[in-house]
């Protein structure tokens, strides 16, 4: 593994920090949505994707993904009401971000891989989450419905931390990182 630059992990770190700031909201509207439309809180879940997509795709180095949910969790600690559990939270998702390049052992860098790390934490976090959200216990229309839209948010989550990370590496953000 080569080494770990300071270049490295100040774009993880800012990447961190700018999610947590896009997180926080969305932190409070999610558990206002969780007492009171949960299955609308589900088109929310893209964004803790977010950082982690960024990262990946602008530093494509093994980690990104979980070093900047890392960080954003950290940098939500004091803030979203949740505590440590921010930290576990963000990280993750940022696994999921990360998967589709751990799976090729990160020798590929291809934009599927993102989208199969989307799809995959998109059907996965309704069946993990059920019992919290009581999903079984909803009619069978709301139960798709909340799957529908957690893989959709996800999906359009990691398009948009695609498009932003390929917009940052125009402007020449992490071209000292991927030499």
């Amino acid at each position: 593994m080569k080494r770990v630059s300071t270049t490295y992990l100040l774009i993880c770190a800012a990447i961190g920090v700018a999610g947590a700031l896009i997180l926080l909201p969305a932190n409070w509207v999610s558990t206002v949505l969780f007492a009171a439309a949960p299955v609308a809180g589900m088109a929310l879940a893209g964004i803790w994707l977010l950082p982690a997509v960024i990262a990946l795709r602008l530093v494509r180095r093994p980690g990104a993904g979980v070093l900047t949910g890392l960080v954003s969790g950290i940098a939500l600690i004091p803030a979203s009401g949740y505590g440590f559990a921010s930290v576990a939270t963000n990280v993750w998702w940022a696994f999921f971000a990360e998967i589709g390049f751990l799976i090729l052992a990160y020798r590929r860098w291809h934009t599927w891989q993102h989208y199969l790390g989307a799809a995959l934490v998109g059907v996965l976090y309704p069946v993990l989450a059920a019992e919290v959200y009581q999903l079984w216990a909803l009619p069978l229309s709301l139960q798709i419905a909340f799957f529908a839209l957690c893989l959709a948010s996800c999906v359009v989550g990691t398009w948009l931390g695609i498009s932003v990370a390929d917009r940052l590496a125009r402007a020449g953000v992490a071209r000292a990182v991927r030499r």
